[in-house]
Formats: C-alpha cells, structure tokens, sequence
C-alpha cells in the first residue's frame, strides 16, 4: 500500500474541486463526508479522505495499491506525482487518453512482461549473426540469406496463431513463451551458420507469435481510446527485452564463441512465463459470445494489412540485422561498442514510441503512420552513409521517428478483423511480415556484396517504406476511437444491434 499524503491552504475554486469526486486517471465516488473510494480505475485498492482544518489548511491523504503487476514502481512516481495536483482538463502525458479499470491495467503490465521476452528472442539472431559469420567466415549474402532462413518461421507463427481462435489466446501465448525461449537456446550448440539459421527458425515463428497475440490481446482489453498507447507500451517492453540482448552482446567479446552464451540467457524467460500465467486472464472479447466469421468479405482487408506488412519488413529487417553489420565490418566496432552504441541510440526511441501512441489514439493513425515512415526511412538511410559523430546523429533521429509509426500500425491488425478471425488473420499478416524479411535480407545482403557497401543496398530498399506511406494515405481507413465491436458488426450481440431502416 503507497501512502501519499498532500497539504495546502487552497483557493475556493481548488478547494470545492478536490471536495468532489475525481473522474480521470480515477473515477471516485464518495462514500461519507471527505472519503472517497475508487468506481474504476488502474487501482486494487483505493481511499482518499480530505480534512479541512478552521486555519483553511486541507490535507489529503490518497493510499492506494496499483493494479499494474512488474510494472507498477515505474508508474507508482508519476501516478503520485498526478494525483497529489488538481485534476486538469485532460489526462498527463504519460497515461492513455481513457481511463484504465483494475483487469485491463492487470493484462496490460502481464503483456508487457511477455513482451520482454518476446524482445530478446527478436532480437538475439539479429544481433550475433555478425558475429556468429565471422566464426563460421560466412559473406554478406550468406549472413542474409541465413537471416531469411531464420523468417521462413513465419509459417510456424500462422499455425500457432491462427489456433488461438479456437484454444484462446491464454494458452497460446503462455506456450509460445515457454516454446521460443527453450528453441532459442539450440542455437548455443551450432557447428556452423547453416545450422544456427536453422535451429532459430522454429524460435523465430514462436517469438512472432507471441508478439501477434500479444498485440490481439492488448487490443481486446483496452478502451477504444487506448489501443494505440497499449500497443505503444507493447513496443517499449520488447524494446527493454531487446536491449537487454543487446547489453549482453559484450559477452560476444569473451572469445571467437561467445556469442553462444547469449542464446543460453533465453532459457531465464521460462520461469518468468511460469511466473506470469497466474496475472494472466482469458481476453474478455474471447470469452464473450461472438459468432464464427469466414474470411470472405475480409478479403480486401487482409491484403491491404498484409501488403503493409510486407513493404515494412523489407526495410525494417535488414535495416536491424545489417546495422550490426555495418557498424562491425565499415566502422570498425567492436561488440561492447556495437551494444552501447544500440543502446545509447535506441533509448530514445521511447519518445517516439510514447508519442506515436497518445497521437495516433487522439489525432489518428494515418497521418503519424505516413509522417513517421517517410521521416523515419531517410535517416535510416543517411544512418548507412554516415561516419563519426553523424553516424550517432542519424541513428537517434531516425530510431524516434521510425518508432512512432509501430503503435499506429501496429494496432490496425487487430482492430480490422472479428474476433473468431483475428487471430488467423493475423497469422498471415505475421507470416506474409518475415516473407517480406527473408525477401529484405536477402536483397541487402546480394545488394551489399554486389556494391561493397551496405549503404546503396539500405537506399535501395527505401522504396518499400515510402510505397507503404503512400498506402496508408490511400487505402487505410481511420479507426481511433471507434470500438471494435463498431469496426466488425459481426461480433455485435443481436440485442446490440440497431434495427434495419424502414422500407
């Protein structure tokens, strides 16, 4: 229990507003003269009293538990911070444009758990295949060609998402978990580069699975005006998982094989998955009645959807595997420096991540999507031309505005299908996203060896983000504030449904 206690001799405007009932981040109700308990909120337990003393001094004392497991000592300062100051027209900064209940803010920190790990199983073949090709003396093409091998795992990931229609996404996403983390730390064992593709292909499908049903399920839980900020939160938790991979990348300077040891750390994630499953409940909208949907008439949404996936991991994958690459073979880092320098870099894209999110649930996810993808591509580019302090430059500018597109996009998966397609929907997404990757890959790795630099291969895939940015603009159409349910009548209860016109 957090204990917060308030004192001030305000004004009777403040005053007669900290008498009444708070309705943002909390919605109180008041139980007695100068008590206050929680109607909904991000909270387990809630009480706040105010005593006005006759020298007009008002003390508040707020005690509350948040509902936000892992997660809550991050939260717990600016949650105080927001609740010890009068209540303004709009929610801060930081928390979601709609209030939070105690379930969805539960699911939410469960998620972001999962999404570590989901991070660091992303992340590992990405970053130690530089190092695992110079061990095994693997070219360019080979390093590409092994990453694209490592993304035919997209179709392990649309058999196991496409079955969280039908077991849940609990299960599912609890199994994925447990099955990545285990298959990852294979690739600790690897004779050569063939072999480690190999073995980190059936990981890759069951990190991108969980990743998908991570996001479906942020989705199902959050209030319409939210989705995009939970996606945002998603985001950053796999990046935290990522840099977490990308600290350890030190380890691959202990020896020609060290970067093996880096596949073992995957196995921590299993006790952490044991430990989640007892914050994590079935999502509301599957346990809700909801009638099967064939995929027909779904069929232009599925292909814009998939379409984007595509164009976007023909430059986002290479982008991240070559970087390494790039800043290993033509700048001359060494892997400790290669791992500060992604930190150091990719912090800030937090900020773009927050913003994309609060920007795409309040103004719409269309325009930040387009801005972000075009902003976001050209530094990215300059990034692969770069040297000495530009080369930092371009890698802080372009990680911020790249990163605001993910919540705007990434939402739109969820939200554009029913609830007994949404997960075999975005399967294919999933799976059409790492074709996309494997075609990326091995693109930029011919282009590389072909032109002796990595950066003309990085400019060339460039096309592919700006085609994606035109098709949001084009075709997409605007969901923010709309519930799903209104997104897919199909999932409408029949008493919910408005009656036809009259003839």
């Amino acid at each position: 229990m957090t204990s917060l206690v308030v004192r001030g001799s305000p004004g009777p405007g403040e005053l007669a507003q900290i008498c009444r009932p708070r309705t943002q981040l909390v919605l109180e109700r008041l139980t007695s003269e100068g008590n206050f308990e929680a109607v909904e909120g991000p909270v387990k337990q809630y009480h706040r009293t105010v005593q006005v003393a006759e020298t007009g001094e008002v003390t508040q004392t707020i005690d509350f538990v948040l509902a936000i497991p892992y997660f809550a000592w991050l939260f717990r300062p600016a949650f105080k911070r927001a609740m010890s100051r009068p209540e303004t027209g709009g929610f801060p900064w930081w928390a979601p444009p709609a209030r939070l209940d105690a379930r969805a803010a539960t699911v939410l920190g469960t998620l972001a758990l999962l999404a570590v790990a989901f991070g660091y199983l992303n992340t590992l073949f990405t970053q130690t295949v530089a190092f695992a090709g110079e061990q095994f003396g693997s070219t360019n093409t080979a390093q590409g060609l092994a990453g694209g091998v490592v993304r035919i795992g997209g179709v392990v990931s649309l058999v196991v998402i496409a079955s969280a229609d039908r077991r849940g996404r609990r299960p599912v996403v609890l199994a994925s978990a447990i099955a990545g983390s285990v298959l990852a730390a294979t690739g600790a064992l690897a004779p050569t580069l063939s072999w480690l593709a190999g073995s980190q292909l059936l990981a890759r499908g069951f990190a991108s699975a969980l990743a998908a049903l991570i996001t479906i399920m942020a989705a199902e839980e959050m209030p319409a005006r939210a989705r995009a900020w939970a996606v945002s939160l998603m985001a950053m938790a796999g990046g935290l998982g990522a840099g977490l991979c990308v600290l350890s990348l030190r380890l691959a300077d202990t020896g020609p094989g060290g970067w093996r040891l880096l596949y073992l750390i995957a196995l921590l994630a299993v006790p952490v998955v044991l430990k989640a499953r007892h914050q994590l409940p079935e999502s509301r909208r599957f346990l809700a009645v909801h009638p099967e949907a064939p995929v027909a008439g779904h069929g232009r949404r599925l292909l814009l959807i998939a379409t984007s996936g595509l164009l976007a991991s023909i430059f986002v994958a290479p982008q991240s595997q070559f970087g390494n690459q790039f800043l290993r073979s033509e700048r001359g880092f060494s892997g400790g420096r290669i791992g500060l320098f992604t930190i150091l870099v990719g912090t800030p894209a937090a900020i773009g991540i927050v913003a994309g999110g609060r920007l795409a649930d309040v103004r719409g996810r269309r325009v930040v999507a387009a801005v972000s993808l075009i902003g976001g591509s050209a530094c990215t580019v300059a990034f692969f031309f770069s040297s000495g302090w530009s080369t930092w430059t371009w890698a802080v500018i372009g990680n911020i505005v790249s990163a605001a597109a993910i919540p705007a996009l990434g939402v739109y998966g969820p939200e554009l299908f029913p609830t007994s397609l949404r997960g075999r929907a975005n399967g294919l997404v999933t799976a059409t996203g790492l074709a996309g990757s494997a075609l990326g890959l091995g693109l930029a790795g011919a282009l590389s060896d072909q032109f002796g630099r990595i950066g003309p291969a990085m400019a060339t895939l460039a096309v592919a983000p700006l085609l994606l940015a035109a098709l949001v603009l084009i075709a997409y159409p605007e969901t923010a504030g709309a519930e799903l349910e209104d997104l897919n009548p199909e999932d409408l209860n029949p008493a919910d449904r408005s009656p036809p016109d009259p003839p």
